[in-house]
């Protein structure tokens, strides 16, 4: 199965997180880390977007 690739400008608009808010989380290991696509592309697989957005909306995640 193809899996879409989501880059930062649609993972932005998805979750409505900022960049900086994004790569926040990431540190604090709340959010899924990107995939690199090349030397200077970086991706989100829909799979762990759509994991950490049900993780978020059974209420598992505390808010930060």
């Amino acid at each position: 199965m193809v899996q879409k690739i989501y880059r930062l400008p649609e993972v932005m608009s998805l979750t409505g997180l900022s960049r900086s808010s994004i790569y926040l989380r990431i540190s604090e290991q709340a959010f899924p880390k990107p995939i690199k696509l090349g030397r200077r592309a970086i991706g989100w697989p829909e799979d762990s977007l759509i994991a950490w957005q049900a993780e978020i909306m059974g209420g598992s995640h505390e808010s930060s």
